[in-house]
């Protein structure tokens, strides 16, 4: 008698009733572009991720065993869903440093950021809602929205991140109804822009929002980044200064970028109504933030490794970011358009002559280097000639070798 066969299928997608955002959901294009990753020899400015070899191995090996050893039973077993107590505490101290007054019970703890925007959407976002996003924008974000059916309507944004003025323009011309709900942005060496608002910018948005009672959502997972510039506070930190502002601003931590993604933790600081409806969505989600990754979070931020870490990662990004910028200026003078940043891991820039990023790529992925193409960023009208470069992963030799290698798909584009 023959058996099954079980390891392929030719059924068609329409044979299938999907839920109406996944009848023809748009991948992340980025994620794309990891099929040329492994190539032997590529050199990406394409990925958003932290360094490998900035990785603080040794800390966080001590970390994890600690975590273990403390309480393996803890660390095996399920957790409360809105975090381990010693863990929002840690990130309440963390979050001190930052200028944000806050307690162990303001932390709802994520398994990353992203999820949190995730229980964000689920918990405001019915589909049609207006959300409001910066422009250009985080593809994780714009990809979020999407998929929970927002009406997403792009924010003006310069080199200093969103344009407040304009905005407000743009309310005031705003239907009486129905209001956007939210706005999305990332005012901290943004991605992929690598723009930091200035403080009265955020001090002007965060009263702005809580005017029009819009949820503002401040996304921070590159504010600890920074190389060079004065420091800005987060709006959360702000918003206590101006009355009412704090019940309209949802702030997300991360400690994917600063120690690493593997380890899945984020936060959310939030006014406790939204906070409790996301803990319950994140009870039908995960349950739990895995204790295991909190506990170790917990003791590599207890034993004060952060702080030794952090300097050493800025020292590292600064000298690339610099042997990048150098490096376009050396092999491509006047062809990429660019503002280098005060930190982060990006370098925003435009193709001169208006030449086409996306066909740029296709010849640089011939001479093994890659990047992202800008429409990748955008919400409806994406700049073609745009492009995002990533110095955090390449070694300042491979970020020049980089830059030369573009510079020669230039010339052939």
């Amino acid at each position: 008698m023959a058996s099954a066969d079980t390891t392929s299928s030719d059924t068609r997608d329409d044979a299938y009733e999907f839920a109406a955002p996944f009848r023809a959901p748009q991948g992340s294009p980025i994620r794309e572009l990891f099929k040329y990753v492994g190539r032997p020899g590529m050199i990406s400015f394409a990925g958003g991720y932290p360094s490998k070899d900035l990785f603080d191995r040794d800390g966080f090996a001590h970390a994890l065993d600690a975590a273990y050893r403390s309480d393996p039973i803890a660390c095996l077993q399920y957790g409360d869903t809105a975090g381990t107590p010693a863990l929002r505490g840690s990130l309440a101290r963390l979050m001190g440093t930052r200028g944000v007054a806050c307690n162990a019970d303001d932390i709802v703890v994520t398994t990353g950021s992203q999820q949190g925007f995730d229980l964000l959407l689920r918990t405001l976002i019915a589909p049609g809602d207006t959300a409001l996003i910066e422009e250009p924008a985080y593809p994780a974000a714009i990809q979020a929205l999407r998929l929970a059916g927002a009406n997403i309507v792009p924010v003006r944004t310069d080199r200093d991140g969103i344009d407040v003025d304009a905005l407000a323009a743009q309310l005031d011309a705003w239907p009486a109804a129905p209001k956007p709900k939210l706005l999305y942005t990332v005012p901290t060496f943004a991605n992929p822009t690598g723009a930091t608002l200035s403080h009265a910018r955020r001090e002007a948005l965060v009263r702005l929002a809580a005017a029009r009672r819009i949820v503002l959502v401040e996304d921070d997972p590159y504010g600890e980044l920074r190389f060079s510039g004065t420091p800005v506070p987060p709006m959360r930190a702000l918003a206590d200064a101006c009355p009412g502002a704090r019940d309209w601003v949802v702030y997300f931590g991360s400690l994917s970028k600063i120690v690493a993604p593997g380890l899945r933790i984020g936060w959310a600081i939030a006014p406790a109504p939204i906070a409790r409806r996301m803990i319950v969505a994140k009870q039908t989600s995960d349950l739990c933030t895995s204790p295991l990754a909190q506990e170790t979070a917990r003791h590599y931020l207890d034993s004060g490794s952060l702080g030794l870490h952090l300097r050493s990662i800025v020292g590292a990004y600064r000298s690339r970011c610099e042997a990048l910028v150098k490096a376009l200026g050396h092999f491509a003078p006047g062809e990429i358009a660019f503002t280098a940043p005060e930190g982060g891991m990006f370098v925003w820039a435009r193709l001169t002559g208006g030449r086409d990023a996306g066909e740029v790529l296709k010849r640089a992925i011939e001479r093994n280097v890659m990047f992202v193409p800008g429409p990748a960023f955008f919400v409806r009208e994406p700049d073609a000639s745009s492009l995002r470069l990533s110095f955090a992963a390449p070694s300042e030799a491979e970020a020049f070798e980089g830059a030369r290698r573009l510079a020669s798909a230039l010339a052939q584009a």
